[in-house]
């Protein structure tokens, strides 16, 4: 065993300090700290897990110039930003196109131990999803197409067994015998970018989705009072949502209402990143969306200021944006993006002796716009 390391900060539930031991990237002990109660005491909590990242830090998971090289720099400026556990994300696009992206993600965590340790699945993001303006989000019109097992078989090939979440809308015809073909393989299936009924979802659901890919986006800009397809998934206790907290893409109401009806057992949160997240404020050009803005708060829209063009801040974000615009507690927030999408990631987010040395120590205050990290400990390795 090599030699036992610690951090001590503020338990953030309790307030109290606490040490996290740790040895060969796994965690030994957990307990009080003797230090005093002290305001000044860091916070202490597992690495965040998001488990929808299409690219961050100017590096893309898809598009014709991914690479393995540039998926490890994706790495590598994620969780730098506090983020220890990810699904890189994969969308819509030519068959090609998805399966470059795929070979690239699956030989990074081959080459690089950190990249192996911090991508622990992949998600799949369409191209089964609706093909209907609003709902089909940013994702390629000419792309979209029905589920296909074969395709997915093909997937989870070039991908070396990595996926552990897709997609998808249940709107196609034959999507239930997907769904439990999919989810009888050990993946598991999330419903978004729909256009759906409430018959269609709950047959969804029958068939075994369990997840809601960031409810309340990815969605028409009208719909119905009632019924409708955002209704439907919040009603359904089998379902548990995933939400985007950057304080762009829900309103504080909206992300209020949408958490109190999900309740905390059933709500986790993603960033949802783009490429250019985590990039200076300017003006950007984008191979699928042409130029847009990125401003000094996190917005990322289009040249006029009128629509979003992705997400541009990592889930560090977000855990402030749940505690400043739904007023969670901040134990509260950041369970929703440790714990609770942890349960995809084999019981990762949180600090159990055994489980892995991800670590973040940070400060923060009511108001911030995000997590000030101090350090970030990646499987028993503090970054520099």
């Amino acid at each position: 065993m090599t030699q036992q390391q610690s951090l001590i900060g503020r338990d953030p539930g309790s307030g109290r300090p606490i040490e996290v031991r740790y040895a060969d990237g796994r965690i030994t002990d957990v307990r009080q700290a003797a230090a005093a109660a002290d305001a000044e005491l860091p916070w202490l909590a597992p690495g965040l897990v998001d488990i929808q990242v299409n690219g961050f830090g100017g590096h893309d998971a898809n598009g014709p110039d991914v690479t393995p090289d540039a998926i490890v720099a994706m790495i590598n400026a994620l969780v730098r930003a506090g983020t220890t556990t990810t699904f890189a994300t994969v969308i819509t696009e030519a068959p090609e196109a998805m399966l470059r992206s795929l070979r690239a993600i699956a030989e990074a965590r081959r080459n690089d131990p950190l990249t192996a340790h911090v991508i622990a699945g992949i998600h799949v993001e369409g191209p089964n999803i609706s093909e209907q303006d609003g709902a089909r989000g940013a994702h390629p019109a000419e792309h979209v197409r029905p589920p296909d097992l074969a395709e997915f078989e093909a997937w989870q090939q070039a991908a070396e067994g990595a996926i552990r979440m897709i997609t998808v809308s249940p709107h196609y015809p034959g999507v239930t015998d997907y769904i439990a073909a999919v989810t009888g393989r050990g993946v598991a299936v999330s419903i978004g970018h729909t256009h759906a009924t409430p018959e269609q979802i709950t047959a969804a659901v029958d068939a075994g989705a369990r997840w809601s890919t960031h409810l309340g986006n990815g969605a028409h800009a009208t719909l119905p009072r009632h019924p409708n397809y955002l209704w439907a998934q919040l009603a359904e206790d089998r379902l548990s949502c995933g939400f985007i907290a950057d304080g762009h893409h829900l309103p504080a109401a909206t992300l209020t209402t949408m958490l109190r009806a999900k309740g905390l057992d059933r709500a986790y949160l993603v960033s949802d990143t783009a490429a250019l997240a985590g990039m200076p404020p300017g003006r950007y050009r984008t191979p699928v969306g042409g130029d847009v803005v990125l401003t000094a708060d996190g917005r990322l829209g289009d040249a006029n200021h009128t629509y979003l063009a992705g997400a541009a801040v990592p889930l560090a974000n977000g855990v402030a944006g749940g505690v400043r615009l739904a007023g969670l507690s901040l134990a509260d927030a950041l369970r929703l993006a440790t714990g609770n999408p942890g349960l995809l990631a084999d019981g990762r987010g949180t600090l159990e002796p055994g489980g892995p040395a991800d670590l973040i120590l940070f400060d923060f205050a009511a108001g911030d716009p995000s997590l000030r990290l101090r350090q970030v400990v990646v499987a028993g390795t503090a970054l520099s």
